[in-house]
């Protein structure tokens, strides 16, 4: 099966959300509803103990989902949103950049259902999420 958007595609919409552009997160790879981001340490991510606080992986897992059912859906599914989200913080980051991968464990009608992990870039397991996403009513 081929990809629905292409990398490019991909990298311009991480450039264009203003919302995410405080991040920095970087497309690493795409896969057939599956996705890749690198995500650079910051200073305002340091929660005190010098750890990157948990709403930065979770973002990161939910950006990598968004992509990932976009590799499937195309542009189009811009509008899927999250409609629970579960995370369990496994290890702490200390100052350090990770990768967040996503992918789609079932793509339904309605809900789109996949897994997030957020790993050092030494392949150290900091963050496992599952999350479900609706899909937007032109898609179905």
């Amino acid at each position: 099966m081929s990809l629905a958007v292409t990398e490019q595609e991909l990298r311009q919409f991480l450039s264009e959300m203003a919302f995410l552009r405080s991040y920095g997160f970087k497309l690493q790879a795409i896969g057939e509803g599956a996705c890749t981001i690198y995500v650079p340490f910051q200073e305002v991510f340091e929660r005190p103990g010098g750890m990157v606080n948990g709403p930065v992986f979770m973002a990161a897992a939910d950006v990598a989902m968004w992509m990932a059912i976009m590799t499937r859906l195309g542009k189009g599914a811009q509008g899927s949103v999250t409609v629970e989200m579960k995370t369990a913080f496994l290890q702490a980051a200390k100052r350090e950049d990770f990768l967040c991968m996503a992918k789609i464990l079932k793509l339904g009608r309605r809900l789109v259902y996949g897994v997030a992990e957020c790993v050092s870039l030494e392949g150290r397991l900091l963050t496992h999420h599952t999350l479900t996403y609706i899909r937007p009513d032109d898609l179905r």
